[in-house]
């Protein structure tokens, strides 16, 4: 009976695990799996760096890019270099905000870590083509860091609907007065549809733990159910939520600023209330991953936002490019960050491949 056992199992079935060409089909399996996501990362790769050249492509054809060229070499170092300070101070608002963030769902980091952990996701978020994205990288590291799983997942997901929230309200606050200069518009209701959905998607978000019990068995409802109860420990506190949320704003309002300081240094006609209201939807459109770094999906954005002001392409191209360019040059100690670390790229993927 032994051999009948052992003939019967000389197909490479999964419950015939003593069997050579199962044996072998599970090595292959091992050794193929990292090459398809391999493989799936250079698809993606390429598929966004085709967006952004046919993005960048289609606005040089179409607008005159040597303008926007002069503009730039044209730059008052001042006002870039204001900027460059205001960005920084951006860099510590994030910074808190992740902290309360992290604070709230009883997963804390001392701040030094914090800043060091956001630094490293800009720099991948800034100046890579990753797959993986800056967000796992903060991810990664924080559980490298101690943190559970769990909490370092939802910590940097929470952190990124304060900064969603933070966004739309300050847009839907600001609105009003730049609709005084524009008139009405047939995009001005898409930011109070855009909050009362952001409201309504937190209010979902604390519900996902109601699941029946049985399916609390599931890897992925378990995930889903800590992260409502992680969610309804940050936006059920008055005082969290309002410092969360509130900093989310305080982190677009530095970002406006910005881009108006580098607007004066090129000689862009804009006011800050302008880059409040217009900057928004741009970011938020660039946090889209369907280009390299959001390269060419924001021109194009700041093409089509600014122009609501009377802004020439040519001037919106060269903002845009400048803006760009500021933030990648602002990243790169983020980098410095990363190999001081001593953790590799790949590990990332790894980690987050057997977290999915």
């Amino acid at each position: 009976m032994g051999r009948g056992r052992g003939i019967a199992c000389g197909r490479p079935l999964p419950w015939c695990p003593n069997t050579g060409k199962n044996a072998l089909s599970r090595s292959y399996a091992l050794t193929a799996y990292p090459s398809l996501l391999m493989n799936r990362s250079a698809i993606f790769f390429i598929l966004k760096l085709a967006v952004s050249l046919l993005l960048i492509g289609f606005l040089a054809i179409k607008f005159d890019f040597g303008k926007s060229a002069e503009k730039l070499l044209d730059a008052d170092f001042a006002g870039v270099g204001l900027a460059v300070l205001v960005l920084g101070l951006l860099l510590v608002n994030n910074t808190v905000r992740w902290r309360v963030v992290m604070r709230a769902i009883h997963a804390v980091l001392d701040m030094r870590t914090t800043f060091r952990l956001l630094y490293i996701g800009i720099f991948f978020n800034q100046t890579l083509p990753s797959s993986v994205g800056g967000d796992a990288f903060r991810m990664y590291l924080g559980r490298k860091e101690g943190l559970p799983l769990t909490a370092a997942i939802n910590g940097v997901m929470l952190e990124r609907v304060a900064t969603l929230t933070g966004l739309i309200l300050l847009v839907v606050v600001t609105q009003p007065l730049l609709l005084s200069r524009i008139g009405d518009h047939p995009a001005t209701f898409v930011f109070p549809v855009l909050a009362v959905l952001a409201v309504t998607g937190i209010a979902l978000l604390m519900l996902l733990d109601r699941f029946p019990e049985r399916f609390q068995k599931h890897k992925l409802i378990r995930g889903v159910a800590e992260l409502a109860l992680d969610t309804k420990k940050l936006f059920l506190s008055p005082a969290r939520a309002f410092l969360a949320v509130g900093l989310g704003v305080t982190g677009n309002v530095l970002l406006a600023l910005a881009t108006f300081f580098l607007a004066q240094s090129i000689g862009v006609e804009v006011t800050v209330l302008d880059c409040m209201v217009l900057m928004p939807p741009v970011i938020l459109i660039t946090t889209v991953p369907i280009s390299i770094a959001g390269w060419g999906l924001r021109e194009s954005a700041m093409v089509a936002t600014f122009a609501f002001i009377g802004i020439v392409q040519e001037d919106a191209i060269a903002l845009s490019l400048l803006f760009g360019l500021v933030n990648a040059v602002i990243s790169l100690p983020g980098g410095l960050l990363w190999l001081l670390s001593g953790y590799k790229r790949a590990d990332v993927s790894d980690k987050m491949s057997e977290a999915s």
